[in-house]
């Protein structure tokens, strides 16, 4: 089995209903931070020291240091959820399982890590209402990722006390399955932290009991293994 890649209970946060607060569980922060979004993952390597590893094995450091980008960042839960996956399956064909992020193909975490990215910078209060009950009257925003592939942007009015859309409100970041108007259309994932905000852009984090790196494990394990799965290097 792959070895444990920074696995962290990564605490549920949301982001209140006023502009500017940044909420976490243990009072406001400060949103803004001193520094490029590479340098804010690297600063907090309990939660993404998988993640800067997927960025440098996919050769894309240069765009989390440069670029004007918003990223919907996967904490390691997520990446190590698919990683579990793809043992699974190998496990199940009796090939050598994965021990190190390294021995799936660079373009494979290329491809799946450009779904994460929008260009541009864009904040909770930027992006309109999702009502994944009535997507004709609350669809949230299509954007283009950075793969090509069109995503959705929402934010979520809770309810409260008996009336609707009087709640939190919480951003959401959804991978479209297929275009039509069901609830199966799209794999939504709620935001943890949202409205990080580096030099170059903002960064928004997913929460990781409900997302696998990839939005679907099962992609991730196909893509992984039809490029080929390197042999383990020994130290």
């Amino acid at each position: 089995m792959y070895k444990v890649l920074g696995t962290v209970l990564f605490c549920l946060t949301i982001w209140s209903c006023t502009d500017d607060d940044y909420l976490l569980d243990t009072g406001l922060h400060e949103a803004n931070y001193e520094g490029t979004i590479w340098d804010y993952l690297n600063d907090k390597p309990v939660h993404f020291d998988s993640l800067t590893k997927v960025i440098e094995l996919a050769g894309m450091e240069e765009l989390f240091i440069e670029d004007s980008i918003t990223f919907f960042a996967p904490s390691n839960p997520s990446i190590n959820r698919s990683l579990y996956a793809l043992n699974e399956n190998l496990y199940r064909r009796g090939r050598d399982t994965v021990s190190d992020l390294g021995q799936v193909n660079g373009e494979v975490w290329r491809e799946l890590l450009s779904n994460y990215i929008i260009k541009g910078k864009y904040l909770a209060r930027d992006i309109p209402q999702l009502d994944t009950t009535q997507l004709d009257a609350f669809g949230g925003q299509g954007f283009i990722s950075l793969s090509g592939r069109p995503m959705n942007l929402g934010v979520v009015y809770f309810d409260a006390g008996g009336v609707q859309y009087a709640g939190y409100r919480q951003l959401y970041f959804s991978y479209i399955n297929e275009f039509s108007n069901d609830e199966d259309a799209m794999i939504n994932v709620p935001v943890a932290s949202s409205d990080i905000q580096p030099y170059n852009g903002a960064v928004h984090v997913l929460r990781y009991q409900e997302h696998s790196f990839g939005f679907r494990a099962s992609e991730f394990v196909s893509r992984a293994i039809s490029a080929g799965i390197r042999e383990e290097e020994d130290d």
